[in-house]
């Protein structure tokens, strides 16, 4: 192997209709499967219900999971059966990745906001670590944005 690990992000879109207590079932369902069938989660997050670009099964939203694990790669073929054979998955995608592991994202904000009541300084710590984006230059927004400033100037 390289001096990069690899990992795997799979991507699935669960039914909208389905209730939010039935999702979180899902989401451990297939958590609980992966680690069975020798994976190791690395990040497990809920995207939340989107519109989807086309109709898939005559449903137009689904309710995106993002689950990022690392393994052998023998799990994918398991995980992915057991995604085929659930009516309430309508699409899924696997995606061998390359790089540094991507670190886990605190999936309760409110456990977050009492430790940073107790230390100050931990939360000028987390904003130094969030990565920085910088808006593409060809966005049309932003140029418009810049008109309306210029012109109030």
């Amino acid at each position: 192997m390289n001096d990069q690990q690899s990992y795997y992000e799979t991507m699935y879109i669960l039914r909208p209709d389905i209730a939010e207590d039935e999702v979180t079932n899902h989401i451990d369902k297939y958590n609980k499967l992966l680690k069975e069938f020798g994976g190791t989660i690395l990040d497990s997050q809920m995207r939340g219900k989107r519109r989807l670009a086309y109709q898939i099964a005559k449903h137009r939203e689904g309710i995106y999971v993002q689950l990022s694990h690392q393994g052998d790669g023998q799990h994918i073929f398991k995980i992915e059966k057991a995604m085929r054979l659930s009516d309430d998955v309508i699409r899924y995608m696997t995606v061998k990745q390359e790089g540094p592991l991507p670190t886990p994202r605190p999936s309760n904000k409110s456990t977050s906001q009492s430790a940073n009541k107790d230390n100050p300084d931990a939360n000028i710590e987390s904003k130094e670590k969030q990565p920085v984006t910088i808006p593409d230059a060809s966005t049309p927004g932003k140029d418009d944005a810049e008109t309306k400033e210029n012109a109030e100037s």
